[in-house]
């Protein structure tokens, strides 16, 4: 996928078809509870100078493009092992390549959605990541352990911030940046449907999967997510009721404009000044940068509002990680390779920082170690198409804040057949916030998860 929207918005949706929930795949890992290294968990080599050759998959884009140039620097330091990087339709394909444990890939990159329906066949992480884990991301950690099993290599943290038209805003008399709690949020919504009648100010998600993982950033916020670290659906809470009613109340007002993500509809509306607020992950920011020439440089970023005063400011949405399979042939020199990517400085500098893919760097993600997610030390530049904001700064000011107890169980793609789409007919008006709840709760509860 050849553009960051490909990368980060429509391969999510993609991901989102792949039903892990069907997959001959268990997702459940060893019991580690002793704490004794057992033959599931990988370890690193020992030998000064490891040797041999490795098979990584990556999909095609940018990304592969950005990582493949990292590989001569990774052989500076390793100069004995042979990098074999290959584009691959990973959605399609890894799936039967571990049933089968045929041509086997060392190291897959992966959506961390999908992680926990491939477990079973997949290295716990636990020892190799061990030196790192108290500098990575909590969520990160949460969003792929099965079982006390950590079952990918974090890349990326991809906080939710809120994305907003200064310029027509500035123009209406609203100051964005007075913004702290969604209640803010829709009074200033409010009142710019007054100064600006056709406008209908706030975004809202009309496709299933991305709306889905929308409401999970917003419980990110809250420190939850639909699914505890057993598996247990927890969606009918207090937390996710007040999320419910926050985005029926921007239906049932008026106040949002349905629409795709980044679809022609959404991105008419966004430069006609009618849809102004985007609460979305960082990788929106391809938009005002790529597809809405009119109002580039009239957006700007800042942290989401708070569903309480003082509470967070942030959440996760989306990511990936680096998964190694277990019946790759070299995956513990598989490991040095994402080691050097995301931990050493050379490695994580390369990917978000200045590079022949992206001149001013890497601004749709920020990384999950938080030694490279310094706010002081930038690796990607202030962004034009955001007035030369400093995104940097706000991303990994947001990204601190995100907490962890956020899971992603094995069957959460499965869920969009379920909650992603009554969320749909609740925004279409059919169903209340406590009817998603019960209807998808059932849903769930029945078809995913005690079939498991």
């Amino acid at each position: 996928m050849n553009r960051i929207m490909s990368r980060r918005g429509v391969r999510l949706t993609a991901a989102g078809a792949v039903a892990v929930s069907a997959l001959a795949l268990a997702a459940c890992g060893p019991d580690i509870g002793t704490g004794e290294t057992t033959s599931d968990r990988l370890q690193a080599p020992t030998a000064a100078q490891p040797e041999g050759e490795i098979t990584i998959w990556d999909r095609s884009g940018d990304l592969y493009e950005v990582f493949d140039a990292v590989i001569d620097d990774f052989n500076e330091k390793y100069p004995k092992i042979t990098v074999h990087h290959e584009a691959v339709d990973i959605n399609s394909k890894l799936q039967n390549t571990l049933i089968t444990g045929t041509d086997v890939p060392d190291g897959v990159f992966l959506d961390d959605a999908l992680v926990s329906g491939y477990a079973d066949h997949l290295w716990d992480l636990s020892d190799v990541l061990s030196p790192y884990i108290d500098d990575i991301a909590p969520q990160k950690i949460d969003a792929t352990t099965v079982d006390g099993g950590i079952y990918g290599v974090p890349y990326d943290l991809n906080p939710g911030l809120l994305f907003y038209n200064a310029t027509v805003l500035e123009a209406a008399g609203i100051d964005a940046t007075t913004v702290e709690t969604y209640d803010d949020l829709l009074a200033a919504a409010r009142a710019y449907q007054v100064a600006v009648p056709s406008a209908k100010p706030i975004h809202l998600e009309q496709s299933a999967f991305l709306g889905q993982l929308q409401l999970e950033m917003y419980a990110s916020q809250l420190g939850t997510s639909i699914g505890g670290a057993d598996g247990e659906l927890r969606l009918d809470s207090p937390e996710y009721e007040q999320i419910l009613t926050f985005l029926d109340t921007v239906q049932s007002e008026g106040l949002g404009t349905r629409a795709e993500y980044l679809s022609p509809t959404d991105i008419a509306e966004l430069e006609n000044g009618n849809q102004v607020f985007y609460p979305w992950a960082i990788w929106f920011d391809f938009a005002p940068q790529q597809l809405l020439p009119d109002t580039s440089g009239d957006w700007r970023a800042m942290e989401l509002p708070a569903w309480t005063d003082g509470g967070v400011r942030s959440g996760a949405m989306g990511g990936s990680s680096f998964v190694l399979p277990k019946d790759g042939e070299n995956s513990e020199l598989a490991w040095l390779f994402y080691e050097f990517l995301m931990y050493d400085d050379s490695g994580y500098s390369a990917v978000w920082g200045t590079n022949d893919v992206y001149p001013t760097g890497l601004n749709t993600s920020i990384p999950a170690y938080l030694p490279a997610a310094d706010p002081a030390k930038a690796l990607f530049q202030p962004v034009d198409a955001l007035g030369g904001q400093d995104l940097w700064k706000v991303a990994t000011d947001a990204g601190s804040q995100i907490p962890g107890g956020t899971p992603i169980p094995s069957w959460w793609t499965g869920a969009v057949d379920y909650l992603g789409s009554d969320l749909q007919r609740m925004l279409d008006g059919e169903l209340s916030p406590d009817e998603v709840i019960s209807s998808a709760s059932d849903g769930i509860q029945t078809n995913l998860i005690d079939r498991q």
